[in-house]
């Protein structure tokens, strides 16, 4: 199952149990977050080769077929 599937599923699951009102609630909760990504993303980007995106990416198009 695709990516976009599981997430019409996901938000068809949501309206049907909590509503509209709740689902807009619940997933503003999720939203959030915390810490400083600027500063953050250093620490793992730097880290990062183009090997390795590059078989990230390969990974990500595998997984979605």
């Amino acid at each position: 199952m695709k990516m976009t599937e599981i997430r019409q599923k996901g938000y068809k699951a949501l309206i049907d149990t909590l509503g509209v009102a709740g689902t807009l609630r619940f997933l503003q909760q999720l939203g959030v977050g915390y810490g400083d990504y600027t500063k953050e993303r250093y620490q793992w980007l730097d880290q990062l080769t183009i090997d390795d995106f590059r078989n990230y990416v390969k990974q990500k198009k595998v997984e979605e077929q």
